[in-house]
């Protein structure tokens, strides 16, 4: 008998998308609980033989941006891809797409009856849940390739049941520390976990880890470290990229924001030229890939008068970039933060990160179960910054709306701190139940 009979009467053949989710949040009494052994199990019950290539990509930031990049060129030469990436920011099916296409409610939905099915007595995290119905509608839709994204770490993490042909590591700083570790040698012995003997392991981070390093020659995977085997140089309008045994040059600069992305860019490139035997993409198909990807929530550029950009950085390394990249294009007015984070992350250092860069916060709690309190983040922002301009609201959306309302036509709203809280402002945009 399952653990929680209870919840199996709200689940039935008839149960839509928003039932189901709710069902396998409430399976595993923990959100997160790290180890293999019960994954593995339901993914042997489910008889998953993969038959595509898979490339695993890990790390403290970064994941996303990769993995897009990756989707997009091989969906540009013509391959059949199949994208698993998390967090998503409004619909469950951000996750799981194939052919650039999101997963429909009724294909998850059999995905997710497929693994209930399976599971039996064994409980699983909502993550492992569903990664799993991801990789069963993956071997159902007959795909060429799949870009796995890392949800915590890698050596635990439940995407690291797949065997990878290539495994990305793309940085490695302190965060999820209660899990991984308190410091960059242990979260990077961590994030190693995915690479593989003789199997192309790829690390972005430029002072990576002698864990990390030391891990892969260990094991016999074929590290590559970038400035070490691959590099990269950039001009005003292109970049080039530098390898042993390969250069590219003239590359269009790819279409997400930043300086740091030519990092991830390049761990992309090196990864598909590791693969290249088996799935050859030209030239010409990496630039279109690159000119054409898009990420919701990464440096977001929405509207201007006032400027208004959205970015999940939720931790000090990411804060850094946003902060690198809020410096390259400063407003004529002033930098208004709509700053919400959860409790369990660096708050701190996330104000400290971006400080220079904003003139006024407008601060608020977010509703979610680790959500940090505003009065909270508050107290952070005093501690941080003792004569900051500060105002709390109730709630993301009346902070971003008064923001708006505030905000001068050279003026400028950033929204960051967490998924969550751009999630909130990007429906309320979709909406546009708030505009000035």
């Amino acid at each position: 008998m399952p653990e929680h009979p209870d919840l199996l009467v709200k689940i039935n053949a008839h149960s839509n998308l928003s039932d189901w989710l709710a069902y396998i949040e409430a399976l595993h009494p923990k959100e997160i609980e790290m180890g293999l052994g019960r994954v593995n199990e339901v993914k042997q019950r489910l008889n998953l033989q993969l038959q595509f290539p898979v490339i695993t990509v890990a790390g403290t930031n970064g994941k996303g941006s990769t993995c897009a990049m990756l989707e997009h060129i091989y969906h540009a030469a013509g391959y059949r891809v199949a994208s698993y990436s998390s967090p998503h920011l409004l619909r469950y099916s951000e996750r799981v797409r194939v052919g650039s296409v999101e997963i429909s409610d009724a294909d998850l939905i059999l995905a997710f009856q497929a693994v209930e099915a399976a599971r039996q007595e064994i409980q699983l995290t909502y993550f492992e849940f569903g990664t799993l119905a991801a990789m069963w509608h993956f071997c159902a839709s007959k795909v060429d390739i799949a870009i796995l994204e890392v949800g915590l770490g890698g050596r635990l993490d439940a995407v690291n049941v797949f065997e990878p042909n290539c495994a990305i590591v793309t940085s490695v700083d302190l965060d999820h520390m209660d899990f991984l570790g308190n410091t960059r040698e242990l979260i990077g012995a961590e994030k190693a976990g995915v690479y593989r003997t003789v199997i192309p392991a790829i690390c972005g981070e430029l002072d990576p880890p002698e864990s990390l390093v030391s891990y892969a020659e260990k094991i016999g995977a074929e590290l590559k470290l970038i400035q070490r085997d691959f590099s990269f140089e950039s001009h005003e309008d292109h970049w080039c990229y530098l390898a042993k045994d390969f250069v590219l040059n003239n590359i269009p600069m790819p279409a997400l924001f930043g300086d740091f992305q030519l990092y991830n860019a390049s761990c992309v490139i090196a990864a598909i030229q590791s693969l290249q035997q088996s799935l050859p993409v030209s030239d010409d198909e990496i630039f279109q890939g690159l000119r054409s990807v898009r990420l919701y929530g990464r440096y977001q550029y929405l509207s201007s008068k006032p400027d208004v950009i959205l970015d999940v950085a939720h931790n000090p390394h990411a804060a850094k970039s946003l902060a690198a990249n809020l410096k390259n294009t400063s407003p004529q007015g002033k930098t208004i933060a709509v700053f919400a984070m959860l409790a369990d992350k660096d708050i701190a250092g996330v104000v400290q990160a971006v400080a220079d860069e904003v003139d006024e916060w407008y601060l608020s709690g977010i509703s979610h179960a680790r959500g940090a309190d505003g009065l909270l983040i508050k107290q952070f922002v005093n501690q941080e910054l003792p004569n900051a301009s500060i105002r709390l609201f109730d709630g993301v959306v009346n902070a971003y709306h008064q923001a708006c309302l505030d905000a001068n036509e050279n003026d400028r709203i950033i929204v960051l701190g967490s998924f969550f809280t751009v999630a909130e402002v990007m429906r309320v945009i979709q909406t546009a139940s708030f505009r000035k």
